[in-house]
């Protein structure tokens, strides 16, 4: 028994009166943790005026499991504590923190809640600490996740696109609900307010359609495609802009063009060039446009650009196809040409992180599903019209319309 002043604590002094008003015979036999009167702790030990025949309770206190999120509790008799899991702090493991990053690998730790934090993996790394390492052919985003974070690739800056530019690339969407309505595909430009001097090149899909929109200073430039061909798994998008006219050409639907506001023909971005989604928590971050509220959702390959005419097509970064960063970005499952259905005979190629459709004479088109003409240098044979002289096709043939000084059938004659 502890006697607390005029309290005591599992027994009292032996006097005969006391027992025969209190009824007890025997005092009380266990262990008592914890004892408070009017919301005010006491400490059992330190706090008592005399005590006889108390010892330390013989109970581990990790016999009660007091440890949480996987914590072990390791004890002695008197002390004990709990080993934490890396994603766990405090006396129980009862909170997260990203104060001390558990994250590995330069991933972005978020507070999920005070017991849970979420590592968002960098471009390379997945798992739960994002320490497994995974090799990305075509990547696979995943739009915005529930921390206003979207999945993204950074390459370096593209040279040479302020007069002169051709993107192609290809997607597969991965849900058709929610990836229609307001992604981003890919982005490059400055920061700013205002629809003047904010350049910037964006593409995203919007409605069901395909948005490309530039500013070279002078305004926004915008083509909108037709709704895109849900039947079809793999899309094809290819565009492009020469000074202030710009065109756009998705899967097998007509070219479209555009020519942008004001007098500037110039082009300069000098930020990177951001593949599915963006750095930036927010979209307001980015210069006014479209600026599309979520990232990319489904995959992204093949995509290539030139600067010029006389250049063949490269994938973008230094060294080719190496992105700066990325975060949340996975490998996708499947093969481009499980995906792809090439039409009328047509053959799918793939050749590392190329694939396109190989068509058949008289096909052409993304898919090999445009006809042929007889007047184009695709034909086999080809027209025999001249060169300077123009070949019209006809229901049966063609005919070739001849400049002036020729004549003849195919304007062979002076």
């Amino acid at each position: 028994q502890i006697t607390f002043g005029s309290i005591f604590l599992g027994n009292v002094p032996v006097h005969e009166e006391v027992h025969q008003c209190a009824g007890w015979i025997y005092g009380y036999r266990g262990c008592i943790r914890d004892f408070q009167i009017n919301h005010k702790e006491l400490f059992i030990i330190d706090e008592a005026l005399e005590g006889r025949n108390v010892e330390n309770c013989n109970v581990p206190i990790c016999d009660y499991n007091p440890c949480h999120n996987g914590g072990t509790c390791t004890s002695d008799e008197e002390n004990w504590y709990c080993e934490c899991p890396k994603l766990y702090t405090g006396k129980l493991c009862q909170f997260a923190t990203c104060d001390e990053n558990p994250c590995g690998n330069g991933a972005t730790c978020f507070p999920k809640s005070r017991r849970d934090v979420v590592c968002l993996c960098p471009y390379g790394r997945s798992g739960i600490l994002c320490s497994d390492a995974i090799n990305i052919t075509q990547p696979s985003f995943n739009g915005t996740d529930v921390f206003g974070y979207t999945s993204f690739l950074a390459y370096s800056t593209i040279p040479n696109i302020t007069f002169y530019y051709e993107f192609r690339l290809k997607f597969q969407l991965a849900n058709h609900h929610s990836a229609l309505q307001d992604n981003l595909i890919f982005f490059t430009g400055q920061k700013g307010q205002g629809l003047n001097g904010d350049d910037f090149l964006e593409l995203g899909i919007r409605n069901g359609r395909v948005v490309y929109s530039y500013n070279l200073g002078s305004g926004t430039a915008t083509i909108i495609s037709k709704p895109l061909d849900l039947t079809l798994n793999v899309h094809v998008i290819h565009l492009g802009r020469n000074l202030q006219k710009g065109w756009l050409k998705v899967d097998d639907q007509k070219n479209k063009t555009v020519t942008s506001p004001g007098r500037l023909v110039g082009l300069n971005v000098f930020s990177q060039f951001y593949l599915g989604g963006y750095r930036e928590y927010i979209p307001e971050l980015l210069p006014k446009g479209p600026r599309f509220k979520n990232g990319f959702q489904g995959c992204i390959f093949d995509v290539q650009v030139r600067t010029s005419l006389n250049q063949g097509f490269k994938s973008p970064g230094a060294p080719e196809r190496h992105p700066n960063s990325g975060r949340s970005v996975g490998q996708c499952k499947n093969s481009p040409c499980s995906l792809i259905k090439c039409r009328n005979g047509g053959k799918c190629i793939e050749t590392g992180s190329t694939v396109y459709c190989d068509c058949l004479t008289g096909w052409k088109g993304a898919f090999c599903t445009e006809t042929v003409s007889v007047c184009e240098p695709e034909h086999e044979p080809p027209h025999l019209c001249q060169q300077g002289s123009t070949c019209v096709p006809l229901p049966n043939g063609y005919s070739c319309h001849c400049p002036l000084g020729t004549t003849g059938t195919y304007c062979e004659q002076g």
